[in-house]
């Protein structure tokens, strides 16, 4: 296993961004966050400074759907650091509406959230391992990337089905060039933006979650369930489950 010493989180300032960098920062990796919510990203560099001494972790505000500050802010992170050993594209959104109900508006921002704006920040990362020679690509994708949902899942589902596409491709193109990507797909695991899920037994709690993440993006496989259990088996169920079943997992 490569040690990634330098690491980049997008959508930091909570739930598996700020997950995965408390537990990066416990391992004594240096740290590049970055998010909308500045205060929130200020707080948790502040904790994780005087937590762990040892470690560099710098911030910026980041929309990621201002596609130019995205390459910007990334160049800006591998200068104060040095290096960028690990891009991890976690920023993302869950607003999804039913289709032809009037939401196009959220439908919309998903789509660019989750699509567009994950695609800018694959680019930008991509562009500079390509001129470091080296490095770990992981973008969160999500465990419903597998098949159309309907209701409030159909937007994100299909952005997240788009983005996995998008990182299958970027991993065929970069292999030769020495770069690892991989496709990370967690299940439900307790954020924001599993809030409205309620009582659920396969919601994994955060810092069970954040954990499994990180072992999986550690070990740099092309694709991760997250966390495994059971979500490895049920990627293999879900591919053959009728059409009329998805609706409970929507």
């Amino acid at each position: 296993m490569t040690l990634r010493k330098n690491i980049l989180i997008t959508g930091a300032s909570s739930g598996l961004g700020e997950g995965m960098a408390r537990q990066f920062a416990a391992k004594g990796r240096n740290l590049a966050l970055c998010a909308r919510r500045t205060e929130r990203l200020e707080t948790l560099a502040k904790e994780l400074r005087a937590a762990h001494p040892g470690i560099k972790v710098v911030t910026r505000t980041l929309d990621v759907t201002d596609h130019d500050r995205v390459f910007t802010v990334f160049e800006e992170f591998r200068a104060e650091l040095g290096s960028l050993d690990r891009v991890i594209v976690n920023a993302g959104l869950g607003k999804g509406q039913p289709v032809g109900k009037g939401r196009f508006d959220a439908n919309r921002q998903t789509l660019e959230v989750n699509f567009v704006a994950a695609a800018a920040q694959i680019e930008a990362a991509a562009g500079i391992f390509r001129e470091q020679g080296a490095g770990h690509l992981a973008v969160v994708s999500s465990f419903s990337a597998l098949r159309g949902f309907p209701g409030h899942l159909t937007a994100y589902a299909a952005s997240k089905a788009g983005i996995s596409a998008f990182v299958d491709g970027t991993r065929i193109e970069l292999k030769r060039k020495g770069i690892a990507v991989t496709d990370v797909r967690p299940g439900y695991i307790e954020s924001e933006m599993n809030d409205r899920i309620g009582r659920n037994p396969l919601l994994a709690k955060a810092e069970t979650g954040a954990r499994a993440l990180v072992k999986a993006i550690e070990a740099e496989p092309a694709r991760a369930y997250v966390p495994a259990w059971p979500w490895v088996p049920l990627s293999v169920v879900m591919r053959v489950v009728p059409a009329a079943l998805l609706r409970k997992f929507a």
